[in-house]
């Protein structure tokens, strides 16, 4: 075998030491990935959840109204004038595409909220659960059917009319279809969501997209089947629009009605392979620079023998330092599952040395504590809204606080998804900052308190996260952080000096 020149050795080496680091740092990249699948399967259960018990809630609104009109003496007397002006004023809270029947066990119509004549209305179509408000006397919600009223496709409250210990009528609301189209659009994220509202025979009663085209549909098979095995689970399914989805879906106790949401795998592979394309781009500029640098400095080593010894250990000192460049950004960067600090690596990457003023000016310049809090824990207060609440007052942050404090209340925010009070249906956090006037300047106090998790211990050796809140508090912040486990939940105190401009 032929002996190996200088540049072509060192050329080897560079490449040797290089190559398995890019590989490495792709490696990471699919684990972030699959870690990000694992959330999103998590997020789009929670989603559906959330939105089932904003719809429990409306329709036990929807049948405690009816309940108070079934206790009304003008219905129980069977004096419909003077129902009728009881019965508007509960119709007006829903538009005027709301219609109040009442109907015998035979199904005629003894009052209808659209006419006075209910001599020429048709009978009741949907008898079976007419039936069941009669028998069980208790409330009943219809699937999607025909309105031979409407005349269009709609769903029932059915409540029960006592009197004398007998039901005397089957008081009737058919909502506007348009109110529960109202609460799944306000709960999408973004277009690369599904949401629908199905029936207990698995038919669309509210969707986006396309509510015009698939109201009165079934669920897609992938989804139907499971819908009717289980009544909350995960699952990857294909849409009605043939999109692949990740589904998360709950069923309603209240109604026997099921909420589905899901989100689109292509949004989760997207930024897959555009982490790969940035990792195969900066890894090939890297080992090409490691390269002509190695070829340059052999060039420049067999001019003369006598610097070969110094420039050698020169090249050694170079090409480590850049290894340990690229070993810290991809260590640091991929800690992380969440996609705004893999933007971050992209943005290190793309600029080594400007990195963090990139990250400070165009991100965080100007920056308001209320508005890094809401930033950080937007994904928390979508869907739980209710179960984060923050008190204190407008504090503006200098483009360095605004980024550490960001990095402790993201890390904060983890911690209570995966172990506390956000990882389970009913807990809350609740973060409280004030400005102390003490000492040679004001510094901000912020205590976040978890209540209602699982129970707290402590844990036998500190992890990363808190060894980051403590010392990034202490050497970046000029203050102090402190984590207690307390058994009822966790609570962090970060205190820091404040700055409002750099």
């Amino acid at each position: 075998m032929p002996k190996l020149t200088l540049p072509v050795r060192l050329a080897l080496l560079v490449a040797g030491t290089m190559l398995p680091l890019i590989v490495f740092a792709v490696g990471i990249v699919f684990h972030n990935y699959q870690r990000d699948r694992q959330a999103a399967t998590q997020r789009v259960l929670e989603t559906a959840r959330s939105i089932r018990l904003l719809l429990d809630a409306e329709m036990q609104r929807m049948t405690g109204g009816l309940q108070v009109l079934a206790l009304t003496n003008s219905l129980r007397n069977s004096e419909f004038e003077n129902f009728r002006r009881v019965a508007a004023g509960f119709i007006d809270q829903y538009g005027k595409d709301g219609v109040v029947l009442v109907a015998d066990r035979a199904g005629r119509q003894a009052f209808s909220s659209l006419t006075k004549d209910t001599a020429s209305l048709p009978p009741r179509n949907n008898l079976e659960m007419l039936e069941k408000v009669f028998t069980t006397r208790q409330p009943q919600y219809s699937n999607l059917f025909f309105g031979a009223v409407k005349q269009r496709l709609i769903i029932t409250v059915e409540v029960p009319v006592m009197r004398d210990g007998e039901v005397l009528y089957d008081i009737s609301f058919s909502p506007p279809i348009e109110v529960f189209q109202t609460i799944i659009e306000k709960q999408r994220l973004n277009q690369d969501w599904t949401i629908s509202i199905f029936d207990s025979d698995g038919v669309n009663l509210a969707r986006v997209p396309n509510p015009q085209a698939t109201i009165g549909q079934r669920a897609s098979p992938s989804l139907l089947a499971e819908m009717f095995r289980s009544g909350e689970a995960t699952l990857p399914t294909v849409s009605l629009e043939g999109v692949a989805l990740i589904t998360g879906f709950t069923r309603s106790r209240v109604t026997g009605w099921t909420v589905a949401a899901g989100i689109a795998e292509n949004s989760l592979v997207a930024p897959l392979w555009r982490s790969l394309a940035i990792t195969s781009v900066i890894g090939g500029v890297l080992l090409m620079v490691g390269l002509g640098f190695a070829v340059r400095m052999a060039t420049t080593i067999a001019r003369g023998e006598m610097l070969h010894d110094l420039l050698i250990e020169e090249l050694n000192h170079r090409v480590k330092n850049t290894l340990a460049i690229l070993q810290s950004i991809a260590t640091q960067t991929f800690r992380s599952a969440s996609r705004a600090e893999r933007d971050k690596f992209e943005g290190r990457l793309g600029a080594l040395a400007e990195a963090h003023n990139l990250l400070s000016t165009d991100k965080w310049q100007g920056s308001d504590l209320q508005d890094v809090v809401s930033r950080v824990l937007r994904p928390y207060l979508l869907n739980t809204s209710e179960r984060v609440r923050m008190f204190g007052p407008r504090v503006p942050l200098s483009p360095r606080l605004a980024l550490v404090l960001s990095m402790l209340l993201h890390e904060m925010a983890t911690n209570a998804a995966k172990y506390g009070a956000l990882s389970n249906d009913t807990g809350t956090v609740t973060l409280d900052w004030e400005i102390l006037e003490e000492g040679p300047g004001p510094k901000l106090r912020m205590i976040w308190t978890e209540a209602g998790g699982p129970e707290v211990t402590a844990p036998v050796q500190r992890g990363f996260g808190s060894r980051l809140i403590e010392r990034s508090a202490r050497d970046q912040l000029g203050g102090e952080a402190t984590v207690d486990f307390l058994p009822h939940g966790v609570v962090y105190t970060v205190t820091s000096s404040l700055e409002t401009g750099e």
